[in-house]
């Protein structure tokens, strides 16, 4: 069953295109917005403009669970709070809360 077919249907160069596009968004996007992600990319040896191609991806550190806890609850969030309509969080029965944000586009277009 196709769900999106703009997106399911097109050719393997056009999707490529725009996943190499949106990953440079969030890239730049973490790099101005959140504290952590500057520090990690700095220690990476890596800028978000070093990522001209999805072969690149492979340089871009993880970010673990473990991240997400040392930053509890909102330092990981690379909005405003005042855009935040959603949060969902983890209970923390095994370590400390990891806590998520949505803004209002996030919550319409059912993107996590």
């Amino acid at each position: 069953m196709i769900h999106d077919i703009e997106y399911e249907t097109m050719p393997r160069e056009a999707l490529a295109a725009i996943q190499l596009k949106r990953l440079q968004e969030t890239l730049q996007r973490v790099s101005a917005q959140v504290p952590f992600y500057r520090e990690k990319f700095k220690q990476a040896g890596i800028t978000p403009g070093d990522v001209r191609s999805l072969d690149d991806l492979r340089r871009v550190p993880f970010t673990t669970k473990q991240d997400l806890r040392d930053n509890y609850p909102y330092g990981m969030f690379a909005a405003p709070m005042d855009t935040v309509v959603r949060i969902h969080a983890s209970s923390g029965t095994t370590g400390q809360p990891t806590v998520v944000g949505y803004t209002a586009r996030e919550s319409r277009c059912g993107r996590t």
